[in-house]
């Protein structure tokens, strides 16, 4: 007795139903990652925009300084400086941003470390994109010289992006208080 297996081939609007799908997935486990962890456990504080370039009937292009503490590293702040588009798709939300951001990071009252941390963990991130762009600043420790060091970069999940900044935080003592601990110390 012979049994007859039947094939059935997809149709284009399933293959399209089909791809749909799976692109909806990707974006979506995609913003799951991005979106994770303590990196995005605090919104930057907007400090000022200033416009670079006027347009007519839309937004500005602007450059923007934001703040922001470090979540693990008490007595740490840091600021940068991101381009703003404006415009028409600046105004909508679907302009991409370029990736030149400065980067200025200070000890801004006594450190001390709430846990330890590897080199290169994610300080704060952001989408500088509708897809696939991001911001990230990211922390290190010069266990020489008892430095922090925090850089800032922008990449993108196809071509990347080189464009950085760094900038590095001495360990020093604050106020009558002598000890100063040291960023090696906690390093994982």
């Amino acid at each position: 007795m012979t049994h007859a297996v039947s094939t059935i081939r997809p149709t284009p609007t399933r293959r399209l139903g089909r791809l749909a799908l799976a692109v909806t997935l990707g974006v979506t486990l995609g913003v799951l990652a991005l979106a994770g962890g303590p990196a995005l456990a605090q919104e930057p504080n907007l400090i000022f925009r200033k416009s670079t370039v006027w347009k007519f009937l839309t937004p500005d292009d602007k450059l923007a300084v934001y703040g922001i503490d470090d979540p693990v590293v008490e007595g740490v702040a840091c600021h940068y400086t991101t381009p703003e588009k404006g415009g028409v798709k600046g105004m909508v939300g679907l302009a991409e941003e370029v990736s030149d951001i400065s980067l200025a990071c200070r000890q801004v009252g006594p450190i001390s470390f709430k846990s330890k941390f590897e080199q290169g963990d994610v300080v704060f991130r952001e989408s500088r994109s509708f897809f696939f762009k991001k911001m990230q600043i990211v922390r290190g420790c010069d266990t020489k010289r008892n430095v922090l060091v925090y850089l800032v970069y922008s990449d993108k999940l196809i071509d990347g992006s080189p464009k950085n900044s760094t900038s590095t935080v001495p360990i020093m003592p604050w106020g009558g208080n002598t000890d100063v601990p040291k960023c090696a110390d906690f390093l994982k």
